[in-house]
């Protein structure tokens, strides 16, 4: 009877161990400006190992979007690793004008650190203090007592900061030096190591090679011709391959690797040093990486989506998740990491390439655009009321309508009357109806969502379908359109089974699944809601 005893309770202790039982190291990838549309369009031309390793054997969701507006960098990694949206966490654009201090403000900047690091002052005077809820790394420090390592790395200071949270021990981002930075925030010196990734001066074998594409031309069918009138300039270069990135670096700075493919694979390089020198996954408390690759955003601005360059630099992308993954492998041990792959936001296509093929959109100039608002201010108050329009915010000078004994109400219903008679524009919301928002109207739900009353304008503006506000060439991002919200959303490693699904997600789902998954607090904003499929045992 009492063997009988003892087995239960160590089965039950057993299970309750293998409850609590965490990956040794969790890797958040974000891609940026990367639409679930390049999984497809690209696929063809993918390794084994890389994309598709991923979600071959792993989970995928097929239909996950972004669930508020705008779509910029710094709200979506942001949203991803708080569960929350900017309305909550505060982080309401990449910069912004914000409604309480009259100050245009960027998203990481804190004036009191200063650069550590070969960067210059301005490069490194940044830190989470913007983000105004927790993230799942900081959960990850809360339940591990400060034990588990938190790391997160981007060429983009915004990407290494909000997703490693408040406790991280590091961030590091990328200067135009060529050296990878931090700032006082996180410590008075850089660790040895990154000193000594920084004096082998990584970029320049990249910068020295210059870009030409990884396989023949004819696989790259899926894209226009290599020169078109839909590509911008890359950094004063003729868009055509091949490009000598050493001219473009000798005319600049090693800023130029951003706009590359190779800005990734150098990023990859500092993961995978990081991950050794800093022993991540090396004990049996958790520690997190965070991984932001930013040359798809800045090649999809300038070069467009259709473009030979960008596919270039997803086929290349490829071959760098392919060799961070033999990487982890080898170091952490297959089934020992929890790896997950999303975008903060997707990208329109190129609108006067959908004009000149007979959809009737076009590029919006804001500088034009905020001229005309001006001057219908002028010319309809006699003053201009303008104070700012950026992210799609518009703010009017409340003292100077004041001092003019104007009805404020009736000044916003003016401009909304004017707004809405402009080709480019489909609705606009002031902010009264945002706040008494009932949740009926899909775009305002998502404006909602993305509205912080303390610091956004007075009203909204929301485009038509199609439309950007940006230059001829390129793309841009920001809508709640599909083209911007749809995103990839892959699951792989310790204790995710492969699986597909195709119901509709939401990017606030993942850091609540994570806190699940781990069996640790939610970040202290999220509404909690859970993508179940990636739960079940």
């Amino acid at each position: 009877m009492k063997k009988i005893v003892f087995l239960i309770v160590f089965i039950a202790f057993a299970n309750h161990s293998f409850s609590q039982q965490r990956p040794k190291l969790v890797v958040g990838i974000v891609v940026d400006q990367m639409k679930m549309e390049y999984l497809y369009r690209f696929s063809n031309d993918f390794s084994t190992t890389g994309f598709k390793r991923l979600m071959n054997d792993g989970f995928v969701f097929q239909n996950m979007h972004y669930n508020y507006m705008p779509t910029y960098t710094a709200p979506g990694h942001a949203s991803i690793y708080t569960g929350t949206t900017p309305a909550v966490h505060g982080i309401v654009g990449n910069e912004w004008y914000n409604r309480s201090t009259s100050k245009e403000m960027y998203c990481t900047d804190d004036s009191s650190v200063k650069t550590i690091g070969d960067g210059t002052p301005k490069e490194g005077e940044m830190s989470p203090k913007n983000l105004q809820t927790t993230t799942i790394t900081d959960e990850l420090k809360l339940a591990t007592n400060f034990k588990g390592k938190v790391i997160g790395i981007s060429l983009k200071d915004r990407g290494a900061i909000l997703p490693a949270g408040h406790f991280a021990n590091w961030a590091f981002w990328y200067s135009k030096t060529g050296a990878f930075i931090s700032s006082t925030f996180y410590g008075e010196k850089l660790p040895n190591w990154l000193n000594e990734f920084n004096s082998e001066k990584h970029f320049m074998p990249y910068i020295n090679q210059g870009w030409n594409l990884l396989k023949p031309l004819e696989n790259y069918n899926e894209s226009l011709p290599d020169e078109n009138k839909y590509e911008g300039s890359l950094n004063g270069a003729k868009p055509v391959f091949p490009y000598n990135l050493k001219e473009l670096y000798d005319k600049s700075d090693a800023g130029i690797l951003r706009s590359t493919p190779f800005g990734n694979d150098l990023l990859a390089e500092l993961a995978i040093r990081a991950i050794e020198k800093e022993d991540l996954g090396k004990d049996e408390t958790t520690d997190f990486l965070t991984i932001s690759f930013s040359s798809t955003d800045y090649v999809g601005h300038i070069l467009g989506p259709r473009s030979m360059e960008l596919q270039d630099t997803y086929l290349r992308l490829d071959n760098t998740i392919s060799e961070l993954l033999k990487s982890l492998d080898k170091t952490v041990g297959k089934g020992n990491y929890l790896l997950f792959l999303t975008a903060d936001h997707g990208g329109a296509e190129n609108a006067r390439f959908l004009k000149d093929n007979k959809y009737n959109v076009t590029n919006i100039e804001t500088k034009d655009f905020v001229k005309n608002l001006r001057k219908f201010s002028a010319d309809t108050f006699g003053s201009d009321l303008v104070l700012n329009y950026s992210n799609f915010n518009l703010f009017l000078n409340k003292e100077q309508i004041q001092s003019k004994g104007l009805d404020l109400v009736k000044v916003k219903q003016t401009f909304v009357s004017f707004l809405l008679s402009q080709e480019q524009i489909k609705k606009v919301y002031t902010d009264e109806e945002i706040k008494a928002n009932s949740g009926n109207d899909y775009y305002i739900n998502c404006i909602a969502k993305g509205y912080d009353a303390t610091q956004n304008g007075d009203m909204v503006i929301l485009d038509k379908p199609g439309y950007i506000e940006f230059g001829a060439t390129g793309t841009s991002h920001g809508t709640p359109y599909s083209y911007d919200t749809h995103v990839p959303m892959l699951f792989y490693g310790w204790n995710i089974k492969k699986g597909v699904s195709y119901q509709h997600k939401v990017i606030t789902q993942l850091a609540p699944t994570l806190a699940q998954k781990l069996e640790i607090a939610f970040p202290n904003g999220t509404e909690a809601a859970v993508l179940t499929e990636v739960l079940e045992k």
